[in-house]
């Protein structure tokens, strides 16, 4: 047996660490997770006394410097950690750890991606790398790493929902919709996901926004978005029991039915959302203008945009909100608007 594989047992010859040194390296690891780094070193010497060029002790070393602000110290002992043990996929997602402190993200993408190479199951690193790739917005790579954690732990919430985010980043809205429904259906009716709370409601409205997406996409298209709008109102009536946002799930339906042609109920829903003490939110006095003068759905919606980036303050009879309102408006829907606006000044003021 040659000296070099005994001063480093997992050169490339699959041999583990003594039992005592092993026990070690996992207690170089948990310090280094804790945050007490001058222990982890003490322990990482340790190895090193006995096992001088142990390539996953020296990364683990130099990463644990890097926290300590020794940075050339750390790249020093991280880059001859991976020259002496390049098989192993520690060395390599340490690698990429150090680049991401150093905010060398694509470098890092690059070292994570190695390691995957070499352990393609690893929860940590795949969590690691879809959370660079969210940051670089690569949209593809993230979605690809979660769906890869999805199959490997598809009893974890999170990752149906990560992945789903991954395909309507794509814009597979139709994906997105899909693995949301995928994961509800694996779900009984007593599970907290169907029941009311905050989570479960936040996850409801966002299926309905994939709804509404859809509808827009369709908006070339008047039959099918139509559809499409019947299909995200009747779902938002069917979550009406989970939602806990009271306001904004009033403000889509209002919206909805604006776009239904159900201009009687969008005011009737307007006018509840005043009651309920939105008198200060400008989206309820716009929409409420909008309805009362039956616009189609794409006014409404500039209409309701527009005012918010006016800063229109919502109190009833803000003229701001109300010249927000006019901008998107045809020359007749203006003239209405003026007739309903004489008419309340003259019983105002008769």
């Amino acid at each position: 047996m040659s000296s070099a594989a005994d001063s480093n047992p997992q050169a490339g010859q699959g041999r583990p660490l003594p039992k005592k040194e092993s026990d070690l390296f996992r207690n170089v690891v948990k310090f280094y997770e804790t945050k007490q780094y001058k222990k982890g070193i003490k322990h990482a010497d340790g190895i090193l006394k006995k096992f001088p060029n142990h390539g996953e002790t020296l990364c683990m070393k130099g990463l644990t410097l890097n926290c300590l602000k020794k940075r050339e110290e750390a790249h020093a002992l991280v880059k001859l950690g991976l020259r002496n043990d390049m098989r192993s996929h520690v060395c390599w997602h340490v690698y990429g750890l150090l680049h991401r402190s150093d905010r060398n993200y694509n470098e890092a993408i690059k070292a994570y991606k190695q390691a995957l190479r070499i352990d393609r199951e690893n929860l940590q690193i795949l969590r690691d790398l879809s959370l660079l790739q969210i940051q670089m917005r690569d949209l593809e790579g993230f979605s690809s790493s979660r769906l890869t954690l999805l199959q490997l732990k598809p009893n974890n919430k999170i990752n149906w929902i990560s992945y789903a985010l991954g395909r309507h980043g794509t814009g597979d809205l139709e994906g997105a919709l899909s693995v949301l429904d995928a994961f509800l259906n694996t779900q009984d009716s007593n599970s907290v996901e169907r029941s009311r709370n905050f989570e479960s409601s936040e996850l409801a409205l966002y299926r309905n926004d994939i709804l509404e997406e859809l509808a827009k996409q369709q908006s070339t298209t008047t039959t099918n978005a139509l559809e499409q709008y019947q299909a995200a109102y009747a779902h938002l009536m069917e979550i009406e029991e989970i939602v806990v946002d009271r306001g904004c799930w009033m403000e889509k339906r209002a919206r909805y039915e604006v776009h239904l042609g159900k201009y009687e109920e969008a005011r009737t829903t307007l006018e509840q959302s005043l009651e309920r003490g939105l008198t200060e939110d400008y989206r309820v006095h716009s929409g409420y203008m909008c309805a009362l003068l039956e616009v189609d759905g794409t006014t409404y919606d500039e209409a309701t945009l527009r005012g918010g980036k006016n800063g229109g303050s919502g109190t009833s009879g803000s003229s701001t909100d109300t010249l927000a309102t006019i901008q998107v408006l045809s020359s007749e829907q203006k003239k209405r608007l003026l007739d309903v606006y004489q008419n309340e000044l003259l019983s105002k003021y008769p």
